[in-house]
């Protein structure tokens, strides 16, 4: 007897909760190895399959795409970023793509926040000290010497819910709040945080004492923080990543590093694709660099209702009715569908 269940398959492993959950739900195939699959091993886990639960590790670009067997008809990203995906092509060849936005607001927002305040004040740095040689001779009055938050610029780029949530943060902190974005925001937006508008990015650059990145990755973003900018920031300013690598130039900003131009730098993400840049590591040893393992949403909360959304997409898109978190090219034909 065919089950008359919606038929997915799950790239990677997920909350034990969700798993469960999409497992009444629906006929599940989940990749139980957890591991990046090629094109190949998912065309072949997609056989018969109605749904594809994609994450940001999977490429989904034309080529695969035209490759899809007939009876896939919704991408269901794990995820608010979706560059991993082609969706000009999904759009052309009639897939529906949806993600799960705004549940990663606060984990990542917290996590831009305590990157900001382990640079400048050497937290990781200190403890790889005590780490690395067992006896400390203890406390002087010149010993880990870092900076003060307050009172320091904080330049953001990308001005959206993570943005905004970062600017609350760090204005507790007594930052002073600029922003560049593709549009300024509301005076209830703004009057709150203090925050100051930007229509020129390298003016701001070249202004605020750190720079933090929330813009989403898009072809007129990418590499936004170019060689050509980071040589023209402040000296000795900070720069914090928790967004995408493709924005920043990481061999420029490596320079800028090793110059002593720019003070530091904090990456929740960076070019890994074939393993991180030695130079990078070789400054995250001194204390120049925070590196951490792409954790900005790595919360369980947060993990759980990215599933849930996921859900929520799925059985919303198989009723028959236009899934919550749809996503659309920037296309003409697209714009106009969008009303």
């Amino acid at each position: 007897m065919t089950s008359s269940k919606p038929k997915i398959l799950v790239t990677r492993r997920l909350p034990a909760s969700i798993e469960a959950r999409m497992a009444t739900l629906f006929e599940t195939d989940v990749n139980d190895a957890d591991q990046g699959l090629t094109p190949d091993d998912i065309l072949s886990g997609l056989d018969g399959k109605d749904v594809l639960v994609s994450t940001i590790t999977d490429r989904i670009d034309a080529e695969l795409i035209a490759r899809l067997p007939k009876s896939v008809r919704l991408i269901a990203q794990f995820g608010n970023g979706v560059d991993n995906i082609d969706l000009e092509a999904a759009w052309a060849a009639g897939l529906t793509v949806t993600n799960t936005p705004s549940v990663l607001t606060e984990d990542t927002a917290d996590m831009a926040t305590a990157l900001m305040l382990a640079l400048p004040r050497r937290l990781v740095e200190g403890t790889q000290m005590l780490l690395r040689d067992r006896a400390w001779a203890g406390w002087s009055p010149t010993s880990m010497l870092g900076h003060r938050l307050r009172g320091k610029a904080l330049g953001i780029v990308g001005m959206g819910r993570i943005g905004t949530a970062v600017a609350s943060r760090a204005r507790a902190f007594g930052l002073s709040i600029h922003y560049f974005s593709r549009n300024r925001r509301p005076p209830g937006v703004e009057n709150p945080i203090e925050a100051t508008y930007w229509d020129d990015l390298d003016a701001m650059l070249a202004a605020v004492d750190i720079v933090s990145l929330h813009t989403p990755l898009t072809r007129e973003s990418h590499g936004i923080l170019s060689a050509e900018r980071l040589a023209a920031m402040k000296l000795g300013a900070y720069v914090v990543n928790v967004s995408r690598p493709e924005l920043i130039d990481e061999k420029a900003l490596v320079e800028q590093l090793e110059t002593c131009h720019l003070a530091g730098a904090a990456l929740d993400v960076f070019d890994n694709q074939n393993g991180i840049d030695p130079r990078l590591l070789a400054l995250a040893e001194t204390g120049r660099v925070v590196l951490t393992a792409h954790m900005a949403s790595a919360t369980l909360e947060a993990r759980v209702e990215m599933g849930e959304a996921v859900i929520v997409n799925i059985r919303t898109f198989m009723d028959g009715h236009q899934p919550p978190h749809r996503l659309l090219p920037e296309t003409p034909v697209a714009r106009a569908a969008r009303g």
